[in-house]
């Protein structure tokens, strides 16, 4: 199965939670796109040309991906992770959200198709029957 993982990686928390998300996920045999992999740091990165490569890239990774695994750290977390999440729901693709902030937004929840409340749940969740589990805390 092909997963893309849409997840923040500004800090060092978000950066150690995504790589543990990583880590699973290609432990358990899934072919794995995260952007924080395949991001471009060179002398253009700000530039318009950077910001199209990257933009294309990771949307063409979304298009390949068979399902979106979601790190959401909550109502305020990143709005390209947001866009993403968006994306797939538009184009019909699950998204698994994984809550790991205190607060939440109703279209995160809503557009996804089952709720984690921690990364160590993505090592027994099926991915291949795709269970489905409503998020539970409070939004807003």
């Amino acid at each position: 199965m092909r997963l893309y993982i849409a997840s923040p990686f500004f800090n060092d928390k978000e950066c150690e939670i995504l790589s543990r998300a990583e880590e699973i996920l290609k432990g358990r045999g899934f072919s794995v796109f995260s952007p924080r992999e395949h991001e471009t740091r060179d002398q253009n990165v700000g530039k318009q040309s950077w910001s199209k490569e990257t933009f294309l890239n990771d949307k063409a990774a979304l298009d390949w991906a068979e399902v979106v695994v979601m790190l959401y750290w909550g109502n305020y977390s990143d709005s390209g992770t947001a866009w993403e999440c968006g994306y797939a729901y538009a184009t019909q693709k699950p998204v698994v959200v994984v809550q790991l902030g205190e607060s939440s937004n109703l279209m995160i929840h809503e557009g996804s198709h089952t709720n984690l409340s921690s990364v160590e749940e993505l090592q027994d969740y099926d991915f291949d029957m795709m269970p489905r589990e409503p998020y539970a805390g409070k939004m807003f």
